[in-house]
């Protein structure tokens, strides 16, 4: 009953905090913010403070002067930077709730499957820290599940793969809960690592971070394009050898090829969970099939590779960036229905 009347005066909230972008879903109104998750910070005269959040922040990554700092405070979808990463939390919820009053909103976080609970109490107290009244934390499996739709209630099997920027989360889950489960430490931002190091290899050439990002959504693709060559792109950097500027053309193969293996390793964490899948929820998957949810589902071919491996139904969520915030808002709309799937420290 405490509950219901502090929320007539908050607007209660969940928070996809991902290592590329934060993502928040206000109760009863839908998606409310989509920003990088990126601080920037000034330093004058000894005093830090920030300077600019979200996509402010992101495009002064590798471009700021010696007093401002741009920083992406998580890594592999835990905090790493504490302070940047409360001082970020606070402005997001700030901008999202924005009535004057003195009853903080309730907040639900997800976290990765494999978090520690070290890790998992730090993004708690960032939120707390930031205002929130009352903080329960969500594995994002779950929360990705309940997004893309699956019947994570019924006692039926469903699996799903969620493809973020720190972590692939994969899942099985059956009546409320999460059967199995495997977390590994690879998703958007080490594909970005695998494009960058592979240009240096061949080309001796340095690029940048939002270089990296822009060649993989123009011309990534996790398979090896018919014709051997496909989609082109010129991009400039710097010589490794000479210190120049330099430009150098690459093609969709040559980004196949660099991204041979974190998609391995997701394709991997994947023939783990199926192996490691009782019979009868693992005869649901075979019947079902796999749901690819995250932004880095969204990966040119990569549906046809999982398929084309796993020999299973492959498909991609609806809007699947927001497939996790999706579902820990439908947690915040329907608490009584899912409060089991939430926990705290």
């Amino acid at each position: 009953m405490l509950q219901k009347f502090l929320g007539y005066f908050s607007s209660d909230m969940a928070v996809d905090l991902g290592t590329a972008n934060t993502i928040v879903y206000v109760k009863n109104k839908g998606i409310a913010l989509n920003e990088p998750s990126v601080i920037a910070v000034m330093n004058k005269d000894g005093v830090v403070k920030p300077y600019a959040f979200g996509h402010e922040a992101k495009v002064m990554l590798g471009r700021t002067p010696s007093d401002i700092q741009a920083i992406r405070p998580l890594k592999d979808g835990v905090i790493a930077d504490f302070k940047s990463a409360e001082e970020m939390i606070k402005h997001f919820i700030h901008a999202v709730h924005k009535r004057k009053t003195f009853v903080g909103p309730l907040v639900v976080v997800c976290v990765p499957y494999a978090s520690t609970p070290v890790e998992r109490k730090a993004i708690q107290e960032a939120a707390e820290v930031a205002g929130a009244r009352e903080v329960f934390l969500i594995e994002e499996p779950m929360a990705a599940a309940i997004g893309a739709g699956l019947p994570v209630t019924e006692p039926v099997g469903s699996m799903v793969c969620d493809i973020g920027g720190g972590t692939t989360e994969v899942g099985v889950i059956s009546l409320g809960g999460i059967v199995y489960a495997r977390s590994v430490r690879v998703g958007g931002d080490s594909m970005d690592e695998a494009i960058t190091n592979y240009i240096r290899r061949q080309y001796n050439l340095l690029i940048g971070e939002a270089t990296a990002e822009k060649i993989k959504k123009e011309i990534g693709s996790a398979s090896y394009p018919k014709d051997g060559k496909g989609k082109e792109m010129k991009i400039k950097g710097r010589d490794f050898v000479s210190g120049l500027p330099k430009e150098v053309n690459l093609t969709e193969n040559n980004i196949a090829e660099s991204l041979v293996d974190p998609v391995n390793q997701i394709i991997e964490a994947i023939r783990v969970t199926l192996e490691s899948t009782p019979p009868e929820l693992a005869s649901d998957v075979a019947e079902k099939g796999i749901v690819l949810t995250g932004g880095g589902s969204m990966l040119h071919n990569l549906d046809k590779v999982i398929g084309g491996i796993t020999k299973l139904p492959i498909i991609v969520a609806e809007d699947p960036l927001f497939c996790v915030a999706r579902g820990c808002g439908q947690v915040i709309d329907n608490m009584d229905k899912f409060r089991h799937t939430l926990f705290k420290f």
